[in-house]
């Protein structure tokens, strides 16, 4: 079975949208609609506001045990292409994994 995340946004002209994401065999599927649309619009290229907030989602749900890594971090890859893709777009709010062996004993006091 998918896992299905769903959340409502608004737009800046202040209409509402729904956005679902799931993942099935590996590959993230988006579609979004404005409240009083019939149609689901499907995503090839999805926003990266997008992307940040089913990462937000997803790392939620990980802290509470509900989803495997795998998920945060195949969405973390996606916002990095996304990024490469359009150097233009925001900062990143993804952190950067940090690699433990970088720090020195020192640091851990």
């Amino acid at each position: 079975m998918r896992n299905v995340h769903v959340w409502k946004t608004t737009t800046e002209d202040g209409e509402k949208r729904e956005v679902r994401a799931s993942k099935f065999s590996k590959e993230w599927k988006i579609q979004s609609k404005l409240k009083g649309e019939e149609d689901w619009t499907y995503h090839k290229v999805p926003l990266l506001s997008d992307l940040e907030e089913l990462h937000d989602i997803l790392v939620r749900k990980y802290q509470r045990k509900r989803l495997s890594y795998d998920d945060v971090a195949s969405v973390e890859q996606l916002i990095r292409e996304h990024r490469a893709a359009n150097p233009t777009a925001s900062k990143p709010a993804v952190q950067p994994e940090v690699d433990e062996d970088s720090f020195s004993e020192a640091d851990s006091d």
